[in-house]
């Protein structure tokens, strides 16, 4: 062989490994969508967190309040308010294909590790959270809860769903492998969105909870079953304080970023996202962004977060690690609950 065949040779092979490195198939590359839902409207837009542009739009579920997606990558799944249903949408086609009645009127949805169940918060009294199964696509049961249930969320190690109650002033912790009640916790205030920090094997360490009426969260630690303490976010002069629209919840949207470093809590009272060094909850800086900050989310990488905004119809894409505003995508009216989905 001579040199000449020999470096032809191994610019060929270069070019292959370029070739397959860059093929999605040939490292099983996931889509990343950002499901927006919009509370005021009939539709929900997904974001492409690669362009930041909105790639897909789901028409036809009025007062869309939650949205989850299974692991297998073929189904949404929304609840949807005006119908007292979980609707089933395609993933390809964008349509919904099954709406399963539920107990009562939902609001926010989780889903268990295994996509087998979803869980949905029944927002009308006496309460529950239905259980859902999405493989007969049947509502299997629906477990008591002592008062209406505005978010369920699953831990991240799977092991419990966490069912948060408003008027109950109470959060429910439910065992995820019988889904009945485990324990419950009572509070001064209403218990609004939950954020959860782990341990090194994964279970959960602590929950950051915000509360009704309080410019903050609540620190618990999860093993003692208890509230250890509770962080202010930082004082607004009064020339700079949105009082209007707070609905109870003038913080509202608290996420850990991937990587478990730093806790992301929003403020519509100036409408700012405040980021919190972890575990020492120092206050590292805040990024206004639009009006009203509901619900916010993070791209796999935890590079970006993206951040709901009631009051302005739209995703701000938030930077990291610089802590800056880097686009407002617009989406339907009265954007709150979003989640990141990985589809294989």
């Amino acid at each position: 062989m001579t040199p000449a065949t020999r470096r032809s040779r191994r610019r060929f092979r270069v070019l292959v490994q370029a070739v397959l490195l860059a093929s999605p198939i040939a490292l099983g590359a996931a889509t990343v969508r950002i499901i927006q839902t919009n509370s005021a409207g009939d539709n929900i837009h997904l974001i492409d967190p690669v362009t930041n542009k909105v790639v897909g739009v789901i028409n036809g579920i009025e007062v869309n309040h939650g949205a989850a997606a299974g692991p297998d990558g073929t189904r949404f799944y929304i609840s949807n308010e005006a119908d007292h249903t979980l609707d089933f949408v395609d993933v390809k086609t964008l349509k919904v294909t099954q709406k399963v009645k539920l107990s009562g009127r939902p609001n926010n949805v989780a889903i268990s590790s295994d996509g087998g169940h979803v869980y949905v918060a029944i927002r009308q009294e006496p309460g529950a959270v239905d259980v859902i199964d999405t493989r007969s696509a049947r509502l299997i049961k629906s477990v008591p809860t002592g008062g209406s249930v505005h978010n369920p969320f699953v831990t991240p190690d799977g092991k419990y769903v966490i069912a948060g109650l408003i008027e109950a002033k109470k959060l429910v912790v439910i065992d995820g492998k019988t889904e009945e009640p485990a324990w419950t916790m009572d509070f001064d205030r209403g218990v609004r969105p939950i954020a959860f920090e782990q341990n090194a094997d994964g279970s959960t360490r602590r929950m950051f909870v915000q509360l009704s009426d309080f410019h903050g969260f609540a620190v618990v630690d999860f093993a003692q079953r208890k509230e250890v303490s509770r962080i202010a976010l930082p004082e607004v002069p009064p020339s700079e304080r949105h009082l209007q629209g707070l609905q109870g919840s003038p913080a509202h949207g608290i996420g850990v970023a991937p990587g478990g470093k730093t806790l992301w809590v929003n403020s519509k009272v100036n409408s700012y996202v405040y980021a919190y060094s972890l575990p020492d909850l120092k206050l590292l800086g805040g990024v206004h962004v639009g009006d009203h900050p509901d619900w916010l989310t993070f791209a796999p990488d935890g590079k970006s977060l993206y951040v709901a905004n009631a009051g302005s119809n739209s995703v701000s894409v938030v930077d990291v690690a610089t802590r800056k505003e880097v686009t407002k995508i617009a989406v339907g009216q009265v954007p709150k609950r979003n989640v990141t989905v990985v589809l294989p």
